[in-house]
């Protein structure tokens, strides 16, 4: 009895020890998610004021949602689009640290080869897709694709990415308004007459901003529809180790090894996958 006294006593210490680590954990992770809410608010913010400050006969939205069927939520969330007289700018903004590693055709980028994101390009294709449904047959090849990095990444892609020639421009986020401006510079020495005038610019803006669904509830279903595709990716890739010394292995190697009865349905490394097979 004597004993189970202080057995109690180490149980019930156990269990606020516990209780106290799962509270830290939790006020961690809010603590992580408000400052990466801030940096992106910050990082909006600094877009905001370089959009307000382009000329005047320019039309700009932000945070536009429209329907997209081929999308997982069905719909497409598009950071913003600036209207200009000689074509339109989709623009899709990164709040990511490090450096930031891909290609124009790379399926998949990275932030410092470690985590994953899809093709920022690829995904601001849909959103053109989407875009280019609204408007006239006639603008379908006047529109521009931008992706606004913060400073506080440094781009290891193609060098085409960056050249002003481009269609698909990749950039710092101080950078917008001007690559905007020298863009809208060299489509003016191709194309003198704009492609837009006023009207069509304010007719243009209309059908966004009619398009544009504002209803918070969908709104909300569109990001539980993103984030629970996140964590299904998280949950696939974390599968994704070899069974004998559980280190991560690549996509290809998992796919090899499921594919090869020899294995019994198990992915195991290279090195694993010689002694395995003996």
């Amino acid at each position: 009895m004597f004993f189970n006294i202080f057995k109690k006593k180490d149980e019930k210490e156990i269990i606020k020890e516990e209780s106290k680590n799962s509270k830290d954990i939790i006020a961690e992770k809010k603590t992580k998610e408000y400052v990466a809410a801030r940096k992106g608010e910050i990082g909006e913010y600094k877009i905001d004021i370089q959009l307000a400050q382009l000329p005047k006969e320019y039309k700009y939205l932000s945070d536009i949602m429209v329907t997209n069927p081929k999308s997982i939520s069905g719909f497409s969330q598009i950071d913003h689009v600036v209207i200009t007289p000689y074509g339109i700018f989709v623009i899709e903004t990164k709040n990511y640290q490090g450096t930031i590693y891909g290609g124009r055709e790379r399926k998949e980028w990275s932030v410092n080869g470690k985590f994953k994101m899809m093709n920022p390009f690829f995904q601001n294709y849909g959103h053109i897709k989407v875009l280019k449904d609204l408007v006239d047959k006639k603008l379908h090849n006047h529109f521009f694709s931008l992706v606004s990095f913060t400073k506080r990444c440094t781009f290891k892609v193609d060098q085409e990415l960056r050249k002003i020639s481009s269609d698909d421009l990749i950039l710092y986020d101080i950078e917008l308004s001007e690559f905007i401006h020298r863009k809208v510079s060299v489509v003016k020495l191709q194309d003198k007459t704009p492609v837009l005038s006023s009207g069509e610019i304010d007719q243009i803006y209309s059908i966004i901003s009619k398009a544009n669904i504002t209803d918070s509830k969908l709104r909300e279903q569109h990001s539980r529809s993103i984030n629970d595709k996140k964590e299904e990716k998280k949950s696939i890739e974390s599968k994704k180790k070899c069974t004998t010394c559980g280190q991560p292995v690549s996509e290809k190697v998992a796919a090899y090894c499921l594919s090869n009865k020899k294995f019994d349905g198990k992915i195991y490394c290279y090195d694993h996958q010689k002694t395995t097979l003996r």
